[in-house]
């Protein structure tokens, strides 16, 4: 017989295309699922963040185009007394802010925890603080501190504690501490339910065997809870950092960064440099000048994250 031939099959040109590497390689496929969220965020942060930095290297303001001045807004910003007494408060109002959130936050999620009527009902009320929307919640503090409307002053002076009006917002302590405590009051919430939703994920059997063992409730939760929650605290405490640090809308609402700036903290000196005087290049170089305290606090949970190896559950040596 005569061999017959037997026709190649012709190679698929479209073995190599983007479509067949989308429908084989789930990197190349999890790259093009990533392009919109990347996009959003250059667009709305990357681009926002270069921009302002940008901006402090120059003269603008509103209505003309500034030129590029170098860094004389930061050398100017650092003979400022009002900037220097802005980051002052703005580290005084986040250490203090965070400390009672974290304190606080975390009994709450701890009580929450344990079983007692209407949990459901107490869980709920927690969150009020957080969903109220800030400038109402600003609104209602003002008010509750207002120096002749304050309810706090109205009661203490019918229980014959004070024969005056105390002016809570025209002090400059009492200022401080007034702003301090509202921020806590919005910002404990968040901490404490995220702590308790991390408490829920610690098993009972590890209780009940440290109790059999006559471990007290000091010792569960030093030697049980503590180390279980701690990568949850610090991603908590991280944000709640945050929050506090970049904190506007609470202080320009209630103060305005008075009286005499003692509330001022960097985020109402820059809007109030940028938009109320019209230097955007100066208010940009106060925003920029935030930068590294932030990078500071994330480096410092993630370099506590990483000393852990909770990752890898690897003993903290």
């Amino acid at each position: 017989m005569a061999d017959v031939a037997i026709p190649r099959a012709k190679p698929q040109m479209s073995e190599d295309n983007a479509w067949t590497r989308l429908k084989h390689n789930r990197n190349w496929l999890g790259f093009w699922f990533m392009v919109p969220a990347m996009a959003f965020l250059i667009f709305f942060l990357a681009y926002p963040l270069g921009l302002g930095i940008w901006l402090s290297f120059t003269d603008t303001r509103i209505g003309r185009v500034g030129h590029f001045i170098a860094t004389e807004n930061y050398e100017w910003l650092w003979d400022d007394s009002i900037f220097w007494l802005s980051v002052f408060n703005t580290l005084l109002y986040t250490f203090i802010a965070s400390a009672f959130k974290f304190a606080i936050g975390l009994y709450l999620a701890l009580l929450l925890n344990e079983h007692m009527p209407f949990k459901a009902m107490l869980r709920a009320m927690v969150l009020i603080p957080f969903i109220v929307p800030t400038v109402l919640s600003a609104l209602a503090f003002w008010w509750i501190f207002d120096s002749q409307f304050s309810i706090i002053s109205w009661s203490l002076r019918h229980l014959g504690l004070i024969s005056q009006n105390i002016n809570f917002l025209g002090d400059t302590t009492w200022a401080r501490i007034c702003v301090i405590f509202a921020n806590v009051w919005r910002g404990v919430p968040f901490v404490a339910i995220t702590l308790l939703a991390g408490l829920q994920t610690v098993s009972p059997s590890l209780y009940e065997a440290a109790t059999l063992d006559g471990a007290t409730r000091w010792q569960n939760f030093r030697y049980i809870t503590y180390p279980l929650l701690t990568p949850i605290i610090a991603v908590v405490m991280t944000f709640s950092v945050l929050f506090t640090f970049t904190d506007f809308q609470l202080i320009w609402a209630m103060t305005r960064g008075g009286p005499v700036n003692a509330t001022h903290l960097m985020a109402t000196l820059s809007y109030q440099r940028a938009i109320i005087a019209g230097q955007l290049g100066e208010g940009a170089a106060i925003s920029s000048a935030m930068i590294p305290f932030l990078l500071a606090a994330i480096m410092v949970s993630w370099f506590g994250l990483q000393r852990r190896k909770w990752q890898q559950g690897e003993s903290n040596d």
